[in-house]
């Protein structure tokens, strides 16, 4: 069987999490991966054969997604030229990590074509929802990367078709030990924003991983590193906790740590917002923006001890092995 697994380049953590999907998939079959998407800061270690700009969300540099950039950088002309062109007959199957290309091409030409992502967990009417939906975000993840099937992740298996995260192997062989730093990922946020505000807790050692950085510096007890998803382990492995975006990855491993956490849902993003009502009821605080008068918010989180306990099975190949069963059906 001919297998094309199609990843999201929007951010890491689909690129994190398909590095421990890739040799599960590679046993069904002949395995081609396929990336599409423009903001992600790691390299996938297996050997890519189809490459696109895609359909890419730019993140801003204060909290939100800079729709300018976002706009500028996306062709719906080049979009679908490449849909059209894309040699999806090639395959027996098509695993779908949110990824719209390989998706839109597959309905076309009648490929069978399953989604293996986060964002499908969201469709089901078991996850907690947010406080204010959006209507237009609602629609893009209903129509963005449409499928025949999903296999989903999320925060707990709210749904039948629902696994608990994909948490990385290079994660779960690390023994978590507990330093006095905390560590930082806001993909949205300068590094420049952050620094003067996390300065006001200057008795707290932070490491700062941001996108926007190009090399190390360290203002005080601060140090702000570009992202690297080894140095990031590392410090997450050993942090006193994670304050981050409400992605998935990165709050699903703070979590299985066992670390202190605080997210902050990105501006417009509606899966941030739904990934906060779910973490919200698993008891994580949520805040709404890294600003100077939330300061005193970031003081309490870090005085008290509270942790949420999950427990999160590798259950990765079982999910594959799901995905793989319902194309067959």
């Amino acid at each position: 069987m001919r297998i094309l697994f199609a990843i999201q380049g929007t951010g890491n953590g689909h690129i994190a999490r398909a590095e421990d999907v890739v040799p599960i998939l590679q046993q069904y079959g002949e395995l081609d991966l396929f990336v599409s998407g423009a903001q992600a800061d790691i390299k996938l270690a297996y050997p890519v054969k189809y490459k696109s700009k895609g359909l890419s969300f730019f993140f801003g540099k204060n909290g939100g997604i800079d729709f300018l950039k976002t706009f500028k950088q996306n062709s719906s002309k080049d979009v679908y030229k490449e849909i059209k062109k894309f040699p999806i007959e090639k395959y027996d199957l098509v695993i779908n990590d949110f990824e719209p290309i390989s998706a839109w091409a597959a309905r076309k030409r009648e490929i069978p074509c399953v989604g293996l992502s986060h964002q499908s967990a969201l469709l089901s009417p078991r996850v907690p929802k947010p406080r204010k939906m959006d209507p237009v975000g609602e629609w893009v993840l209903h129509n963005y990367a449409p499928v025949d099937h999903h296999v989903s992740f999320h925060f707990e298996r709210y749904d039948d078709n629902i696994f608990t995260p994909v948490i990385r192997s290079a994660v779960r062989e690390q023994k978590p030990v507990e330093k006095e730093h905390y560590t930082v990922y806001l993909p949205s946020y300068d590094d420049r924003k952050l620094v003067p505000i996390l300065a006001r807790i200057p008795q707290i050692e932070w490491h700062i991983f941001s996108k926007h950085a190009r090399k190390p510096y360290h203002v005080g007890k601060l140090s702000v590193y570009p992202v690297s998803k080894d140095d990031f382990a590392r410090s997450m492995t050993s942090a006193k906790g994670v304050l981050c975006g409400a992605g998935f990855e990165t709050p699903a491993e703070a979590l299985y740590l066992g670390k202190k956490l605080m997210v902050v849902p990105m501006k417009s993003q509606l899966e941030q917002h739904y990934n906060a009502a779910s973490l919200e009821k698993l008891g994580v605080p949520i805040l709404k923006k890294v600003k100077k008068k939330n300061i005193e918010k970031i003081v309490e989180w870090i005085e008290t001890s509270d942790r949420v306990t999950v427990d999160y099975p590798n259950t990765t190949a079982e999910a594959v092995a799901r995905a793989i069963d319902a194309a067959r059906r």
